[in-house]
Order: structure tokens, then sequence, then C-alpha cells
């Protein structure tokens, strides 16, 4: 049964969501198509190109992305923008879509009438809301890759499946393993041998970039919660081990990101393995799910349970 957005997307709980989106009927959003033998990898700059657009404009921030076949995933911050001025919000708006005409006098300095004033804080109201939601950001894209997929093939019809998935990552553990999945999926799909020729994603767009406008690592109030070199050092490993054994093991040498963030090295594969079946609503402990069913008003939530490191 399909569940309401509002009960999936929960700010109070997390501002971290994994997101998967995925085209109808296995159509082809990049790649090489053998049975039309027709190439769509344009498609993925197509993409990447507005996620970055969209996420300029939206309160709303890119933690990791991998573009694959007929899906792509992302890892997303809600963010804060109550602190836009009126004018940054409309600005924001008009970077992707159009004003009503009040608005576009507003920004001009048009407006005078107290009357007029009041309907246009209104509308800002209503574009402060959409900046920082997840559905109208993934609107933003989906609609748009749609249109010109369309048009390219000819043709006129749903492009994606109905609604993106997504799951609520209820810590910093959940985050890390997810960021890792999104990351893994080319090697884990045979598609690439390392990080640095893993295409269109966004390890590999932080390795070749420092200056990437994907949301940082570090230590700020800002930052993604853990260093670069010792994420790129785990994502690294635990690729070598999806590659070389099928049935995986955690070197003795492990970067010590998993102790630091209380994860189980002996669980770490099984964790990041249970991103493959998106069935599950939340990801975190066993207290975290309980009290992300309470907020979201469900009786329960399916869940991945983080389990912690053995004392």
């Amino acid at each position: 049964m399909t569940v309401a957005r509002k009960q999936q997307i929960c700010v109070d709980q997390t501002p971290y969501y994994h997101i998967v989106s995925r085209c109808v009927r296995q159509a082809y959003l990049c790649g090489y198509d053998a049975h039309s033998q027709r190439s769509f990898e344009h498609r993925r700059q197509w993409l990447i190109d507005r996620i970055k657009k969209v996420a300029s404009a939206f309160a709303v921030d890119v933690c990791s992305y991998a573009i694959m076949n007929n899906h792509f995933h992302l890892v997303l911050r809600i963010g804060d923008n109550t602190k836009w001025t009126d004018k940054q919000v409309l600005m924001a708006w008009l970077s992707l879509y159009s004003l009503p005409t009040l608005c576009q006098r507003y920004l001009q300095g048009d407006i005078t009438d107290d009357s007029e004033l009041k309907r246009v804080q209104k509308d800002v109201a209503i574009y402060r809301d959409r900046l920082c939601s997840i559905s109208w950001f993934m609107k933003s894209i989906n609609e748009h890759i749609a249109r010109k997929a369309n048009q390219e093939d000819e043709c006129t019809g749903h492009f994606w499946e109905s609604r993106f998935k997504s799951q609520a990552l209820l810590d910093e553990r959940a985050l890390l393993t997810c960021m890792a999945y999104a990351d893994l999926n080319p090697i884990r799909a045979g598609l690439s041998k390392s990080l640095s020729d893993s295409e269109f994603t966004s390890i590999k767009e932080r390795i070749e970039n420092k200056q990437t406008d994907l949301l940082s690592f570090g230590q700020g109030y800002n930052d993604l919660p853990y260093f670069f070199k010792s994420y790129l050092e785990l994502v690294d490993q635990t690729g070598r081990i999806i590659r070389g054994d099928d049935h995986g093991f955690i070197p003795e040498k492990m970067p010590g990101i998993l102790n630091e963030l209380n994860l189980n090295p002996d669980t770490w594969l099984d964790e990041l393995n249970g991103y493959k079946t998106f069935g599950f609503s939340a990801v975190g402990t066993v207290q975290q799910l309980k009290a992300y069913s309470n907020k979201t008003k469900k009786n329960w939530s399916v869940g991945i349970r983080i389990m912690p490191v053995l004392e």
C-alpha cells in the first residue's frame, strides 16, 4: 500500500534521506540499449546538470549520487531556508519556474499596495515550503528529464515510475552506510573496477574536484560529520571486498571510521547489502526506528537495523 510522503519525510527526526528514482518498463535512462541499438549515455550528463541546477535553488544539499542505466540514487540533506529574505525565495523559485505577475512586480520594487503585498507574501510562504521539500526537489528533476527523454524518443507518457522511493537515514552511521552504497553502485554492477573510473558518481566527482558543490566533509556545523580521507579509504576498501570475494571480509586495516561511528565491522557488508531491497522506510537502530514510527504516526516501520560495535 502506498504510504503518504508526509509519513516518510520527517525533518524533526532526520534531515538525511536516500532517494531512488527508476524508469518505467525498464526503459533506458542511460547506457546502451542492445535491443534498439541506441546509446543514451548523454542522458547521464542531463541528469547531473539538472540535479546541480535544482540543488543550487533549493535548500536541499546533495551528499552523494550515482547515475545508473535505468535508475539513479541520491542521498540528500534537507536544509533550512527560514532566514532567506522574501526576495531570495522568489529569485530561487524564478531560477526554475515562472512567477506570478505580482511577484515579478515585487522584485522590481513596484508594489506599494498593502493588499498586493499580502498576496505576494502568501506566494512567498508557498515557495519557501516547496524549496525545502524533497517531493518538489524530485519533481523539478524528474519532470524536466522526462520531457527531454520523451522528446528525444518521440513518444509521450510516463518516463519514471509513479513515485520516487525514499528512506530516512536516522543517524550518522546510517548516513555513512547509504552514501557508501550509492558511491559503490557502478562497482557492484560490474560497470567499473575502481572509484576513479566510476563515472557519474559523487565519489569520482569528489576525487577529481576539491571545489565540488556537493555537501562538504569536515567538522563544521553544515558539513558531513566525517572527514573525506576516512570516507574515501572506507569506500575504496569496501569496493575491493565486493569485487574480490562474494562472501566478503573486513581487512584488519579497515579505516577506523567504523569504530568512530560505533559500526560493527563484522556486519558492515550485511548492512551495506541491506540497501539492495528498497522495502525499508528507514535505517537506524531499533530505538531510532521506534521513535521514527511514533513521530510519523505509524504503528511500525520496516527498517534496516544498524548493529552496534560489540564490546
